[in-house]
């Protein structure tokens, strides 16, 4: 791992839909973290995959993101009270950004967006 922990700075960027960030995970082998990503947006598939791997801190706080009280009680239980700030604080990140596409702001935004991504295509 060469540690300047780019593969956390990466999962925080593809949790936000960043598509460089996800293979980044994926061509380095952070296949853990890139599950977590997938995980967070009740890919099953995912979630099983980190079941398999024993990878429970990493299942518990994706679910604990999607609304699962059981799993923070079980982090809290076992002294991993950081897996459950980690889940909150992504959390409201995602609360964050959900508030901001739907500003009026935001929409703008997103649909410039939108239009440039049309253009690429053609």
């Amino acid at each position: 791992m060469n540690n300047g922990y780019k593969e956390l700075l990466a999962t925080l960027d593809a949790i936000r839909d960043d598509k460089q960030a996800f293979k980044f995970l994926m061509e380095n082998k952070h296949f853990i973290l890139a599950a977590f990503v997938n995980a967070i947006w009740d890919d099953d598939k995912a979630f099983k995959f980190l079941m398999d791997a024993k990878a429970y801190d990493w299942a518990a706080c994706a679910n604990i993101i999607n609304g699962d009280d059981k799993a923070e009680e079980a982090l809290n239980k076992t002294n991993k009270k950081h897996f459950v700030l980690l889940a909150h604080a992504i959390q409201s990140r995602i609360h964050e950004d959900g508030d901001r596409n739907v500003s009026p702001w935001g929409v703008m935004n997103n649909l410039l967006n939108f239009k440039k991504a049309l253009k690429k295509d053609e």
